[in-house]
């Protein structure tokens, strides 16, 4: 069963694309009228600028199958399809609630499939996501740290989110229940490492609900790099996270259980610092609402994946342009109120080993000179 049948068996799309062409049409004449929209209105569909559509549309047309028949969606079309989706998280968003883009559901799938396919193309998703890849860069993101939270060689901060999606076949090829988190819900479990101006560094959007975050970590490139920094005498940089994961040189928790004075300063600024991580989350979140638990992505993890990573480039463009959250009128839930699919942790119970004492050691020379 290929993604198009697995869709329209679970009865997420239509099987009846006798409009198509008409829909195209439709939609190829009003494309330019989409523009006409306030700039609010345009950033609230679609959460970038017009401007900045432009410039992704410019980006991605290389990688996207050109309009070559008067039957053919505009790529531009195609391209504002998606992020109506990655805002809304709604495929009757973009069919009903927008005048200019009413398509069927099997289109809005196929828009999505190949904006997607688009954004994780190495040279787009390679060059929006892309973790410090030399100590100058390092040395940048950590001033920023610095400059903020008076914490020396931070480089990132640490979580993960879970992103809600449905229930995969319980077959050959997947193991349903491996995908059900410890809340009870299906769920790809993504780990997120951004800067202190929230932009997202690195995601790792590979693993199933039930993986335990430090587990992820374990398993992740970037834990490899920072333990090769530190093996090869580069170890001033670090990442910062909660207690769920493990106390390394390269990676620092809070201290459970903080001393009056320096050790309890060092938490309390250790607590701004990694809360940069719950906002950049936050912001994600409430950007693109596809993520949002209650949203559901109705895709196989592997595609569930892809639309995640997408977002995350997104996310990252809206950063480096200074665009901010609208406020949407359409959306009914209380944003205090959104789960963004963070779980409290449960500290690690390790054995004591040469990379934990190393990190003490590391942690309390940091709160000895600076706190």
């Amino acid at each position: 069963m290929n993604m198009e049948e697995y869709l329209i068996h679970n009865g997420y799309l239509d099987s009846d694309d006798s409009d198509d062409e008409e829909e195209i049409e439709g939609a190829r004449g009003n494309r330019h009228n989409i523009y006409n929209d306030s700039n609010k209105k345009f950033v609230s569909n679609y959460r970038l600028t017009k401007e900045l559509t432009k410039t992704l549309i410019e980006i991605l047309r290389p990688l996207m199958v050109p309009s070559r028949r008067l039957s053919d969606l505009p790529i531009e079309i195609k391209v504002l399809t998606a992020l109506n989706f990655f805002a809304k998280g709604s495929y009757q968003s973009c069919i009903g609630n927008h005048k200019n883009l009413k398509i069927s559901q099997s289109t809005v799938s196929n828009c999505i499939t190949e904006v997607v396919k688009a954004l994780n193309h190495p040279s787009v998703f390679g060059n929006w996501v892309k973790f410090p890849r030399n100590i100058s860069e390092m040395m940048a993101i950590s001033q920023q740290f610095y400059e903020l939270y008076r914490i020396p060689g931070v480089v990132g901060c640490i979580d993960c989110t879970h992103v809600a999606i449905h229930s995969p076949p319980n077959d050959q090829h997947y193991e349903e229940s491996i995908y059900v988190n410890r809340k009870g819900y299906h769920s790809i479990n993504t780990q997120l490492i951004c800067d202190a101006n929230l932009c997202i560094i690195n995601v790792n959007a590979l693993f199933p609900g039930s993986s335990h975050d430090s587990f992820i970590w374990n398993q992740s490139k970037v834990s490899e790099i920072m333990e090769q920094l530190h093996r090869h005498g580069t170890g001033r940089y670090y990442l910062i996270g909660d207690c769920g994961y493990p106390l390394r040189p390269w990676l620092h928790t809070p201290i459970l259980e903080p001393q009056p004075g320096s050790e309890e300063n060092y938490n309390k600024a250790f607590k701004s610092a990694r809360s940069t991580i719950e906002r950049c989350n936050g912001v994600l979140k409430s950007r693109f609402r596809c993520l949002l638990k209650d949203r559901v992505l109705h895709y196989l993890p592997e595609k569930a994946t892809q639309i995640i990573n997408s977002c995350c480039v997104l996310h990252n463009m809206c950063i480096n342009s200074n665009i901010n959250i609208e406020e949407d009128s359409s959306v009914e839930e209380d944003e205090s109120e959104m789960d963004f699919g963070v779980f409290d942790t449960i500290p690690q119970q390790e054995h004591r080993n040469a990379h934990l004492t190393a990190g003490e050691i590391y942690r309390n020379n940091i709160i000895r000179n600076y706190f």
